[in-house]
């Protein structure tokens, strides 16, 4: 069953400067099975958190379709839920109440918006922080938070765009492990944009690489390894560094732009 699917979507704005128009994206045709796990790979600027943008229904494609669990994207679609670089998490609020905000929203009771929020802060290995406040939290710990938050609204489809690239290494990979697990267990379908290639490779069934703005997708990479559930060991492998290898050509990365 297609999750999520882009019917030959371009997306172009007015420059505001020129009030000529710029095409971030275009020609793009994608489709997401149920419970999959696909991650966007491009230079910056290519359109990749454009096309995240169409898929939640924040944006409007200017040619082409957006299609979620066989119905057409119009508005923003309570079946998806966005996770961000940042956490976004409202200072005023405890982190449970951050959590539960979703539901909150959806008119969900008291009583069960807490024990959903409870039983995903566990799994974050937040338990005990549930009355902190985010200003009280490291930054890896607010983006359990976020993850929490996300999770709460049991969507059919995750847009995660870059959620873990502002921690350091160490716990950037624990977050991928928690990521990693839920989203297997629950058999969440998920599209994540990540410009670390490693991370890519680790967390995806498959990669789609971006061309340069105008953003098309230029290569389709199977990921045919086990244990997508386990991205630490996956990290292990022997196959990683040849798939890895084969991005930077894709993508151009050559010794000068590695090093820097």
């Amino acid at each position: 069953m297609v999750e999520i699917e882009f019917r030959n979507v371009r997306k172009s704005f007015i420059d505001k400067q020129t009030s000529k128009p710029i095409t971030a994206v275009t020609n793009v045709s994608l489709s997401i099975q149920k419970g999959e796990v696909v991650s966007l790979i491009g230079p910056s600027g290519c359109g990749k958190s454009t096309l995240l943008n169409m898929g939640s229904g924040l944006y409007a494609p200017t040619e082409g379709e957006v299609y979620v669990a066989g119905k057409l994207v119009t508005k923003p679609v309570r079946e998806v839920a966005f996770m961000l670089q940042k956490d976004l998490l409202m200072q005023w609020r405890t982190i449970e109440d951050n959590v539960a905000l979703g539901l909150e929203i959806a008119g969900v009771s008291h009583a069960e918006r807490m024990k959903v929020a409870h039983e995903l802060l566990y799994k974050c290995h937040l338990k005990g922080f549930e009355k902190h406040y985010p200003y009280q939290l490291s930054g890896g710990m607010r983006q359990r938070a976020a993850l929490a938050r996300t999770l709460a609204v049991d969507p059919q489809v995750m847009l995660l765009d870059e959620p873990f690239s502002a921690l350091d290494a160490q716990t950037k990979m624990v977050l991928q492990q928690d990521l990693a697990e839920m989203l297997y267990e629950k058999k969440r379908t998920a599209l994540f944009i990540t410009h670390d290639l490693v991370e890519a490779v680790a967390l995806s069934d498959r990669l789609l690489v971006m061309s340069e703005r105008p953003g098309t997708i230029i290569e389709e990479i199977p990921i045919d390894l086990p244990m997508r559930e386990n991205p630490l060991e996956r990290r292990k492998m022997s196959e990683v560094g040849p798939l890895v290898g084969r991005l930077m050509d894709l993508l151009k990365i050559g010794k000068e732009e590695a090093l820097h």
